[in-house]
């Protein structure tokens, strides 16, 4: 397979798989509403492929991902579904927790949305499908014109998204919401290309397997979803402490020499594997047949872990071959 054909096959890839994983693993809809995926795509497939070939054409890495993976997030809940302002939202009164009245929020759902979209919809996903590709990694995937296509593809998801959104429910936020949500934004973004790009690994410590690093992120991923709501500012202070331990840990040892292609994927699958096993104790948003629902999430767990077998394979081999060269090289 040529450079081009591996490219087109990891951004189809990527279009499909982040809707997959930030909808379908995550159990909020069963295989009975599969048809809904080319929709998500648009939005989450779209918005992780600009993400990522930002981040990658400008020759930065994973902080800028994650910095742009938050403004996605104030975009899809901000903007889309208000989510971020609409007190009934799914009819689950989700801002009662952490309440701030000033802002019109819940701290709590607020958190809770920036960690699933900013790790989970968009880092997850991105790590799983470069770890699939490992040789186009940190290469561009797009030309102006395919960036172009998937741009509009993202435009066009985010304005059916946000119609659907308000037929089933009219809320509509405040001008003053909406405005602080979009300089938000504008912020996150400059923020994204002023952090430092990746620099020279120099660090001469161990690094955990990336066994070990997958079933960190696991336990991190617990604390996320599990802090409880009653507790309002404590759950929120619970977020936040795992992570700011969560970023500070996996820059520190990112840096390092002895840190692979292999470690960064099992942070993915860490998280993926996490959000397959969580959906057996979640409720879908749009009810469906117990027995289809238990089929689904069985299903959509054996495809992450198919998934992550895979690209374990791939990435192995591809660094197995690096290694060959280096030898040869250095011979």
């Amino acid at each position: 397979m040529s450079s081009r054909q591996r490219s087109i096959a990891a951004t189809v890839t990527l279009f499909f798989l982040a809707p997959l994983v930030a909808e379908f693993l995550l159990g909020d809809f069963s295989l009975a509403m599969l048809p809904l995926l080319l929709l998500f795509a648009s939005m989450y497939g779209g918005g992780a492929l600009l993400i990522r070939e930002t981040a990658r054409r400008t020759g930065r890495g994973w902080p800028t991902m994650l910095l742009l993976g938050a403004a996605y997030a104030l975009i899809e809940e901000g903007y889309t579904t208000q989510s971020l302002f609409n007190p009934n939202y799914l009819h689950m009164h989700f801002l009662r927790y952490a309440w701030v009245a000033a802002l019109g929020i819940g701290g709590w759902w607020t958190m809770l949305m920036l960690n699933v979209h900013v790790f989970w919809s968009m880092g997850v996903s991105i790590a799983l499908v470069e770890g699939l590709f490992p040789s186009r990694a940190r290469n561009p995937w797009l030309g102006k014109v395919g960036t172009g296509i998937v741009a509009a593809l993202f435009l066009a998801g985010a304005a059916a998204s946000t119609v659907i959104s308000l037929h089933m429910d009219h809320f509509h936020a405040s001008r003053a919401q909406f405005f602080v949500t979009g300089l938000l934004c504008v912020l996150l973004i400059v923020a994204a290309f002023v952090v430092p790009g990746p620099g020279e690994r120099r660090g001469t410590l161990p690094v955990p397997s990336p066994w070990a690093t997958g079933a960190g992120v696991f336990v991190f991923a617990g604390v996320v979803f599990f802090a409880p709501p009653p507790l309002a500012w404590g759950a929120v202070a619970m977020m936040a402490v795992a992570d700011v331990f969560f970023l500070a840990l996996l820059r520190g040892l990112s840096r390092r020499r002895d840190w692979t292609p292999l470690h960064t994927l099992s942070v993915a699958a860490g998280g993926a594997v996490f959000y397959g096993l969580h959906a057996f104790i979640g409720h879908p948003v749009i009810p469906s047949r117990p027995w289809v629902v238990l089929v689904s999430h069985v299903v959509f767990l054996l495809l992450a872990v198919a998934v992550i077998a895979m690209a374990v394979r791939r990435t192995q081999a591809w660094m197995a071959v690096e290694r060959a060269g280096d030898v040869i090289v250095q011979a």
